[in-house]
C-alpha cells in the first residue's frame, strides 16, 4: 500500500464513539457531500460522530458551516496560537460570532505553542486569554493546543479561572503532567501518538487517566494510528486508538468505546446514544 493511501477502514468498534478532534477541511473535504461521505467512513467503523476543528478564520467559517450539512458533525472554532500575530478587534469579533453558532461545541484550538516559531509568546498567552473568557462567557468547552509550554498553559489557566470543561486536544504530556490535569479536573483527548511505541510518557498517561476522564481523537489528517503511521488520516482511524488504548490498559474495546464516548457527550453536550 502507497503512504499516500488512506488505511483500510478498520472493524466496526463494538459500541459507538466521537472523534473528539478531526481537521476535515484539511483532511480534503470541500462540498456537503465530501463531509459526508467522511462521515459515512467513520461511521463504518463505529465512529459515529465527529468535531472538526479549526485553526484560522477561515476554517471557522467552513467548520461552522460544515456543521449544518450532516447531523455527525459538529465543529469548533478558534484562532490557533501559531496564527495570533495578528489577532485583533476583528478576528476576536468574528471568532466570538462563529463560537455562538448552536452546531459549535467548543472554542477552541486555542493555547501555546512554543515549538514553531511563527507567533511572539505574548501574542499567544494574550490570544489565548481571551479565548478562555470567550469560553466562560459562551460556557462552552475550551479546546487546549499544547506543545512545549505545559507550564505556562496551566499557569494561564490557573491565573484566568479555568472554563468548567476543559480539554488538552492531542495530549502530549508524560504520566506526571497527566496527573496534574487529571486532579485540576482537565479532560485528556489521546490521538494516535499514543500507539507509537516510542511515545512511553503518553502509555503513562493513557494508564492513570480515569474513564470519564479521557476522549479519543484523529487530529486527522495529521498522526495517524500505529500500525499505519505516516499515511493520510480520517476519522474512521479513531476505531485503531481505541483498540489501541484498551490493550494498554487491559480494558475491552466495548469499556473503552462505551467511557470515551460517554465522555464525549458530556464535554461537548452531544445528545446521548447507545
Amino acid at each position: 500500500m502507497s503512504k499516500r493511501e488512506l488505511p483500510p477502514v478498520p472493524e466496526k468498534l463494538p459500541a459507538p464513539v466521537v472523534d473528539a478532534h478531526t481537521h476535515l477541511d484539511a483532511c480534503g473535504a470541500v462540498t456537503a457531500a465530501d463531509v459526508t461521505a467522511m462521515a459515512d467512513r467513520a461511521e463504518a467503523a463505529g465512529v459515529t460522530r465527529l468535531v472538526t476543528v479549526a485553526d484560522d478564520l477561515a476554517a471557522a467559517r467552513w467548520a461552522a458551516e460544515a456543521s449544518t450539512w450532516d447531523d455527525r458533525v459538529f465543529a469548533a472554532v478558534a484562532v490557533h496560537p501559531t496564527r495570533t500575530k495578528d489577532f485583533g478587534e476583528v478576528e476576536r469579533s468574528e471568532v466570538e460570532r462563529l463560537a455562538r453558532g448552536e452546531r459549535v461545541v467548543a472554542v477552541g484550538e486555542t493555547g501555546l505553542d512554543y515549538y514553531w516559531d511563527y507567533s511572539p509568546h505574548d501574542a499567544q498567552q494574550e490570544a489565548f486569554r481571551w479565548h478562555i473568557d470567550l469560553a466562560k462567557r459562551l460556557g462552552k468547552t475550551l479546546m487546549i493546543h499544547d506543545r512545549d509550554a505545559h507550564d505556562d498553559v496551566f499557569r494561564i489557566l490557573a491565573e484566568e479561572g479555568a472554563p468548567e470543561t476543559v480539554v488538552f486536544h492531542c495530549f502530549s504530556g508524560d504520566g506526571e503532567f497527566a496527573r496534574r490535569c487529571l486532579d485540576a479536573g482537565y479532560v485528556l483527548s489521546f490521538a494516535g501518538t499514543v500507539t507509537f511505541k516510542n511515545a512511553r510518557g503518553l502509555h503513562d498517561a493513557a494508564r492513570i487517566s480515569p474513564l470519564g476522564q479521557f476522549v479519543v481523537e484523529t487530529d486527522a489528517p495529521f498522526l495517524t494510528p500505529h500500525p499505519h503511521r505516516g499515511r493520510p488520516n480520517e476519522p474512521y482511524c479513531t476505531a485503531y486508538t481505541v483498540r489501541y488504548l484498551a490493550e494498554l490498559r487491559e480494558e475491552s474495546v466495548e469499556t473503552i468505546s462505551d467511557a470515551v464516548r460517554q465522555t464525549a457527550e458530556r464535554v461537548f453536550r452531544l445528545p446521548t446514544v447507545t
